[in-house]
């Protein structure tokens, strides 16, 4: 753990923050790959709805918990521009990695007559990768912001230093932001 501490403390601020992010991305994306497969499962081979709407409907679910994850957690730094914009603009991008997914199963499925529950999987997984990498970027450019120019992160650290330990809690500290001194 000491040499993972000084290694990141030897990186510039960007690297840092992109590490940070990187870090809590995958863990969110983590937790929320197993929520959506899950439900795509017992909504496709234990209700037998089609592989299409148990993809939508686990998705979206998916979707609302990841919003809610990422941006507490792994763009908890970013500037924060309103419930109602960021949640749509999150939308609406994973509608974007959806229909990425949708046409790797469709193909799988439709496409290659793939019916067994494994290869289906797998090609779910493969359409859920290549759409988390559109999402990684996506989120970064449109959704969760770099603060306005020349305020820096530290006009997104909460005054309360509870919710500043909170906010800076993840797999790897956020180092971008100022050590405050005590007393």
């Amino acid at each position: 753990m000491h040499l993972l501490r000084k290694a990141l403390l030897g990186l510039s601020t960007p690297w840092q923050v992109l590490l940070k992010e990187l870090s809590a991305f995958g863990a969110v994306g983590a937790v929320n790959l197993v929520l959506q497969m899950g439900l795509f499962n017992g909504l496709h081979f234990g209700l037998r709805i089609g592989p299409l709407t148990s993809n939508v409907v686990s998705a979206s679910i998916a979707t609302t918990s990841a919003y809610f994850m990422n941006r507490t957690w792994s763009f908890s730094h970013r500037a924060r521009t309103g419930l109602a914009r960021e949640y749509t603009l999150f939308f609406g991008l994973n509608a974007v990695a959806m229909v990425i997914g949708l046409i790797v199963l469709g193909a799988a499925r439709y496409g290659f007559q793939i019916t067994d529950k494994w290869p289906l999987n797998m090609a779910n997984i493969v359409g859920i990768g290549l759409g988390t990498i559109f999402r990684f970027w996506s989120y970064k450019r449109w959704v969760f912001v770099a603060p306005p120019a020349g305020l820096g992160h530290e006009s997104t650290v909460p005054d309360d230093p509870a919710a500043a330990a909170a906010a800076a809690a993840g797999p790897v500290a956020d180092l971008s932001r100022p050590v405050r001194q005590v007393g």
